[in-house]
């Protein structure tokens, strides 16, 4: 069973309906199928389970979510983002969006 150390410390089952369910928010009403989320998702179990024996923090899980979403859907990326990263002002988002390379 693989463990997953969450940013207060706890820890609690690694999900792949969980990290399924994330992926579908920051997707939510763009244009990406179903089969390419679930491609995301079997990808990054298989990263986590190959890579890591028993305990996986949190934030690899991010890293490795966000590096998807990057390539997939911009608009998703920063959906993520915006959750993983706790923004909490629209410079946040901004800063975000600079970094693509994009226009703010």
């Amino acid at each position: 069973m693989l463990v997953v150390l969450k940013r207060d410390d706890r820890r609690e089952e690694f999900s792949k309906e969980k990290l399924l369910s994330g992926i579908k928010k920051a997707c939510q009403k763009r244009p990406i199928s179903p089969k390419l989320i679930e491609d995301v998702v079997d990808r990054i179990s298989d990263e986590v389970s190959n890579k890591y024996e028993r305990e996986l923090p949190a934030e690899a899980i991010g890293r490795l979510v966000m590096n998807e979403l990057r390539q997939l859907d911009d608009v998703a990326y920063v959906r993520f983002a915006s959750v993983y990263r706790r923004f909490q002002e629209a410079t946040d988002f901004v800063q975000e969006i600079k970094k693509m390379g994009g226009k703010a």
